[in-house]
């Protein structure tokens, strides 16, 4: 009688465990963000792991759902609306799609230009026309909805530009990692590649990633690289 007792409270902690650790790795109940989607992209969210994640795909919800900037502009579309006496500052031919990327949200967000990102050599160069998350302040973030196909333990893969700025991973909502770039890459549009922390993804489905961040480089995207 005794044993049987003690078998069914195993069982009971056993299952509670299981539990405890499929709460932690789903979304948070009372998250309103929603996956990114861009039909003029052809692109269907949400971004799944393993791959990339593309940091100008955050979440639709807007400042304090979605993401927080310390400015209610996206400084990266203005700048790309000017024009100098060299021309203006986004590339000829561009897709207008691309050039003002999400330009009426907070968050700030530039692409890879000619006669910026590629006029001195990189140590790993990004794709030309490559979106990517620059202007950045202290305590900013941003949220990222990712399907978990595979879980387990990854290695973050970057390509970016300029110095670290202590950015943190969280899942759900916990702390999951630090992220540090290794280089100063000595300006904002020269770029290295560098692989710069790991993550565990307990188990499998929608999971919600928030990159948590401070002034510093210009940041493309993360490949999740599976280690184990």
């Amino acid at each position: 009688m005794m044993s049987q007792y003690f078998k069914k409270l195993f069982i009971a902690v056993f299952l509670m465990a299981n539990l405890f650790t499929l709460a932690q790795a789903q979304i948070p109940a009372d998250y309103k963000g929603k996956p990114f989607y861009d039909d003029t992209l052809g692109f269907k969210g949400p971004q799944t792991i393993p791959g990339r994640l593309e940091l100008a795909y955050y979440d639709f919800g807007g400042e304090g759902i979605a993401y927080h900037d310390s400015t209610s502009t996206n400084d990266g579309a203005i700048l790309n609306h000017q024009c100098f006496d060299y021309g203006c500052h986004f590339r000829p031919g561009i897709p207008y799609h691309i050039a003002f990327f999400r330009e009426n949200e907070g968050v700030d967000i530039s692409y890879t230009k000619d006669w910026a990102d590629f006029k001195v050599p990189n140590v790993v160069a990004p794709m030309v026309n490559q979106l990517y998350i620059g202007w950045e302040s202290n305590g900013e973030w941003t949220n990222y909805t990712v399907d978990v196909k595979v879980p387990g333990r990854y290695k973050i893969i970057t390509v970016y530009a300029n110095y670290d700025n202590k950015s943190e991973l969280w899942l759900n909502n916990k702390f999951a990692t630090k992220l540090f770039l290794p280089k100063y890459t000595g300006y904002y549009h020269q770029w290295d590649q560098a692989t710069v922390g790991e993550i565990v993804f307990p188990k499998a489905g929608l999971q919600l990633i928030t990159l948590k961040y401070n002034k510093g480089p210009n940041l493309a995207y993360f490949d999740f690289v599976k280690i184990d």
